[in-house]
């Protein structure tokens, strides 16, 4: 009896997982615009099919197609990649595609294709999940993590790194404050270092 009420127990608790993951997901039909949700599930991108044929089949895969992605956010992305899923007329996921976007601005659009997509089937619906959002500063496509100690917060508020190119005849080099840069010109080498004012 005890198995029996654990066993029931774990399907329930799966069944209920399964349900809160499906929630999130919104699919779309072809001529929508699917919305892809952060780890905050607050819509970050916009997604929009611009290949038009999608008329795969199990002996003739559609092998990629192109889309437009949305950056909907304040936020200045410095990488973002996701998935484009694909689904029958059964609601069966019959192919997805892997995109990736180097830079993408405020509401700024790219237009992304999705190599390795292997679409069996002619679509009714597809969505766009994000799997990296990365900003300048942290990847908020990750959950967060729980806020650092305030002593550990005073030692990051100080000023960031600022770097700084040093051009000698035309030839470029990359320095940063208080790290020396050693250079070796006809009359022997020379070590430079760039400092703050105090």
């Amino acid at each position: 009896m005890k198995r029996i009420i654990l066993f029931l127990t774990l399907v329930n608790c799966c069944a209920i997982g399964t349900f809160a993951q499906q929630a999130n997901e919104q699919r779309s039909a072809l001529s929508e615009t699917a919305v892809a949700l952060d780890a905050r599930s607050a819509p970050a991108l916009e997604g929009r099919l611009l290949t038009q044929v999608l008329n795969g089949a199990e002996d003739s895969p559609v092998t990629n197609i192109k889309l437009s992605v949305k950056n909907i956010t304040p936020n200045f992305y410095n990488y973002v990649s996701g998935w484009a899923t694909f689904y029958d007329a059964n609601a069966i996921r019959c192919g997805e595609g892997l995109f990736k976007i180097d830079a993408l601005a405020s509401q700024e659009s790219a237009e992304v294709d999705t190599p390795g997509l292997r679409l069996r089937c002619s679509p009714q619906s597809w969505r766009i999940v994000a799997t990296n959002l990365m900003t300048r500063t942290v990847d908020i496509a990750k959950p967060t993590e729980p806020a650092p100690p305030a002593e550990a917060t005073a030692i990051q508020e100080r000023p960031a790194r600022m770097n700084f190119i040093i051009s000698i005849d035309g030839e470029e080099h990359p320095i940063q404050v208080n790290n020396p840069i050693t250079l070796r010109l006809e009359n022997g080498s020379h070590k430079i270092v760039l400092r703050p004012v105090p």
